[in-house]
């Protein structure tokens, strides 16, 4: 059995939507991997830090609301 890792950073960037603070910050609570990925994929800004939060791209932010709107919400339009 193989993980999908493109699966698991869609599903990661969704759950930081729940956490969005300060118009685009989100609290990096997950895999470093994940977020290593999500930092090369250009969706969030540098992970590695001090910080408790992550500061998302303009794309990341779009992509992390749709994504959550997408898997979270019912009936999603």
């Amino acid at each position: 059995m193989t993980v999908d890792e493109d699966k698991i950073d869609d599903a990661v960037l969704a759950l930081m939507w729940l956490t969005l603070h300060d118009e685009r910050r989100a609290w990096k609570s997950f895999d470093w991997a994940v977020t290593d990925r999500l930092y090369s994929k250009g969706l969030i800004h540098d992970p590695v830090n001090k910080s408790k939060s992550v500061f998302l791209t303009e794309e990341g932010l779009e992509r992390s609301r749709e994504l959550f709107r997408l898997m979270f919400m019912r009936n999603p339009e």
